[in-house]
């Protein structure tokens, strides 16, 4: 079987982004990988990590890359070089803001033509792709909205991935106040379905799925609450329907309070959890699994796979970042993409 293609965007190359992926690029054995960003950066960061420089090579094609020979480095820089000023670790500029947001639509594109397998991306600074005033920079919130406009999908959801705990989310990067009405049947279906997916697609035969509630204990039988009468309990009763019509296995409980779903989820009672909230997941995903979380675009019509971690500006150009979570990244969106050729 050939090796998967693997496209990285480095995105921002003031943080981390270039030195975890040129250190993640360089030990993966499994796929071909090209790295989309600013050469420079690229070739900096491999100094700094102690990455022969002879392992990089420039290509002027992208789809040059997987004809090169085993251990190279592949290098594809769509956009003009940047200069020094906006390279400068921890202080992004208008500049670099733009080249971000160039090179995850090109990286995108590849994957969405055929010629690569599979989308990584790097840690976004989203300050800097707003301000930079480039074309579709204004409302950048993420790559998951980003990506879900770009390639019109039908519907998206985050989710993350480690070794010891899955979960996807009914609600992405939204104000807290704007969260319980967003927490309709259609969300909680929807971050339901797309979990067992994953997880029938990495080989976990019937999985088991918690959904979570919104409020505390589950809104003590609407005492604390009615969003888990309203909103929670009427989606698991659509992902149950949707997932027996996908032909899908899977068992799915809840509204269960969010506090013991994870806990016991790590433990190994469920195979996944769908959390109402962004930091109902993060806070414990970080907790039990930093550095090895990915995070992972559902519903889109590629694979795409993310270091679950930021830009990481106070750690930029000392070259002591943890590049744990790019190899996982990279690791699962070849798994992914095996399943889907």
């Amino acid at each position: 079987m050939t090796a998967a293609r693997v496209v990285v965007s480095i995105v921002c190359p003031c943080g981390v982004g270039p030195e975890v992926s040129v250190v993640a690029a360089a030990a993966e054995k499994r796929a071909r990988v090209l790295l989309v960003g600013d050469e420079g950066a690229l070739r900096t960061a491999a100094e700094g990590r102690r990455v022969s420089q002879r392992r990089l090579v420039r290509v002027d094609e992208p789809e040059a890359a997987w004809s090169l020979s085993r251990g190279r480095i592949a290098i594809w820089q769509p956009t003009e070089p940047l200069k020094a000023r906006d390279l400068r670790p921890g202080a992004p500029t208008p500049k670099s803001g733009a080249a971000q947001l160039a090179w995850i639509d090109l990286a995108c594109d590849l994957v969405a033509r055929g010629s690569a397998d599979a989308l990584v991306t790097g840690p976004v600074s989203k300050e800097a792709i707003v301000r930079s005033g480039a074309h579709d920079s204004r409302g950048f919130l993420g790559h998951t909205e980003h990506l879900q406009r770009r390639l019109r999908a039908r519907e998206v959801v985050m989710a993350f991935w480690s070794p010891g705990l899955v979960t996807s989310l009914a609600t992405t990067h939204l104000p807290l106040a704007r969260v319980p009405a967003a927490v309709t049947p259609a969300a909680v279906s929807r971050a339901t379905y797309w979990l067992a997916d994953l997880l029938a697609r990495l080989a976990k035969r019937a999985p088991r799925l918690v959904v979570t509630g919104l409020n505390p204990h589950a809104g003590e039988g609407g005492l604390l609450g009615r969003e888990e009468e309203r909103g929670i309990a009427p989606g698991i009763a659509r992902a149950r329907e949707r997932l027996r019509s996908a032909r899908i296995a899977a068992t799915i409980e809840g509204p269960v309070p969010a506090e013991s779903a994870f806990r016991l989820a790590v433990a190994g009672r469920w195979d996944g959890v769908v959390a109402m909230y962004h930091d109902q997941a993060t806070i414990p995903m970080k907790l039990v699994e930093f550095g090895e979380a990915v995070n992972v675009s559902l519903g889109l019509p590629i694979v795409r796979t993310s270091v679950d971690h930021g830009t990481a500006y106070d750690r930029a150009g000392t070259w002591t970042a943890d590049a744990r979570g790019m190899k996982e990244a990279m690791g699962l969106a070849v798994a992914l993409a095996a399943r889907q050729r």
